[in-house]
């Protein structure tokens, strides 16, 4: 084994070790790879169109996704993630960057 593997390896180690014992954060973000669309929607008692205009989604994709055609991928299940675990707070912030480009424009 060469130093250079030698030295990765043990770097990972040391970093999973902090993480074990409380001393450092994960260094990524876990996003689910498979994330229930329509549980989300459904949990917060919005229909596909409502669910789909509220967070910059289209109906086309909300479909697809809910009936297993296709799923989100990448930043999308990030930001379902968000919507699903503080879905006020991302409303209220989608509102306001809302008005703000409104009255830009």
């Amino acid at each position: 084994m060469s130093t250079k593997a030698f030295d990765k390896i043990a770097e990972g180690l040391a970093e999973a070790t902090a993480i074990a014992r409380g001393e450092a954060e994960h260094a990524k973000l876990f996003v689910p790879a498979e994330m229930d669309v329509r549980a989300i929607r459904t949990g917060l008692g919005m229909s596909q169109d409502g669910f789909a205009t509220m967070f910059g989604f289209t109906v086309h994709q909300i479909r697809q996704w809910e009936q297993g055609r296709s799923r989100p991928l990448g930043a999308v299940r990030a930001f379902l993630l968000l919507i699903q675990t503080h879905p006020s707070e991302i409303m209220g912030m989608l509102r306001e960057v809302s008005r703000d480009a409104r009255k830009v424009a």
